[in-house]
């Protein structure tokens, strides 16, 4: 016997399918479909060129280079955003923080709300070869010969990049980690208080297990942001020196409407959709979020 559709919690699951049919999976479609075309975005017609855009992306030394700089961009933020944050929001959750945990969690929220246009200029004043904070900071403790103009280094690029990325969205894992640790029922650190188990115990036996949900969700939104990343580097440093700072949205932009390649930079698109949902399903698996304990 077929099992009856419930009406009315089906009207109401309309709309949401409606809208991401129209706004994200609609355009996903058309993108994988752009990709197998060589076109213009001035041009009303397309050459069908087949899986020639995938051949050149094989093909292609700056989508290594990018790619490059993403996984670099992934594993320095899950280390900063995730592990970090969770130390962070642990000390402003202790006892001895309590009275001024409200002005911290402040603090470290504010660059959140921060323009990352914004942000973007202050570093570029940071980061000045001449009269920046960082060189004059690094001359001021007797280290300047670490000092280098750090965007216009080849080395150097990605990772001034990479820190002012840390110093922006931290605040937002943290307050995160905050509110799962707020969850955490009381007793289990009162009974471990009584067996004599110091802070660094109880943060690994207590705190780490109980926000594992949390953690999960903290480091999907952390490595499919580092492979969507676009604003900071095309801010910063255009991708530059050469394509030392170059990622592939970067990338993709640059040959969509810097070059009018559409059809590559469909086929570029593509790519980082396949590596998004990868990196997602693989967390997924290894996490085994969602699962009964």
């Amino acid at each position: 016997m077929a099992r009856k559709i419930p009406l009315i919690p089906t009207l109401f699951l309309l709309p949401s399918l409606l809208f991401l049919g129209i706004f994200i999976y609609f355009p996903l479609v058309q993108n994988v479909y752009n990709s197998f075309f060589d076109f213009s975005v001035f041009s009303p017609t397309k050459e069908f060129v087949g899986f020639a855009s995938f051949q050149q992306l094989l093909q292609d030394e700056v989508i290594v280079a990018a790619f490059i700089n993403n996984v670099k961009y992934a594993v320095i933020s899950v280390l900063f955003q995730v592990f970090f944050a969770l130390v962070l929001a642990t000390i402003l959750e202790d006892k001895v923080f309590r009275r001024i945990a409200p002005a911290l969690r402040v603090i470290y929220f504010m660059p959140v709300m921060i323009s990352i246009s914004v942000i973007a200029l202050l570093f570029t004043f940071v980061y000045n070869p001449q009269m920046g904070l960082l060189n004059s900071f690094l001359e001021l403790i007797g280290l300047e010969n670490l000092a280098t103009p750090w965007l216009g280094n080849a080395t150097t690029a990605i990772y001034a990049v990479i820190a002012m990325s840390q110093w922006q969205s931290i605040g937002f894992i943290t307050m995160l980690f905050i509110v799962a640790i707020q969850k955490i029922p009381k007793e289990l650190y009162e009974a471990a208080d009584i067996d004599g188990a110091g802070k660094v115990r109880k943060f690994f036996n207590i705190t780490i297990p109980q926000v594992k949900e949390t953690m999960f969700v903290n480091v999907l939104i952390t490595v499919t942001g580092s492979i969507l990343v676009f604003n900071e580097p095309f801010i910063l440093t255009g991708g530059g020196p050469g394509f030392s700072s170059t990622t592939l949205s970067v990338l993709m932009y640059e040959q969509g409407f810097g070059k009018d390649n559409m059809g590559y930079a469909s086929a570029i698109a593509t790519l980082i959709f396949v590596l998004s949902a990868i990196f997602a399903l693989i967390q997924i698996r290894v996490s085994g979020t969602g699962k009964d304990d």
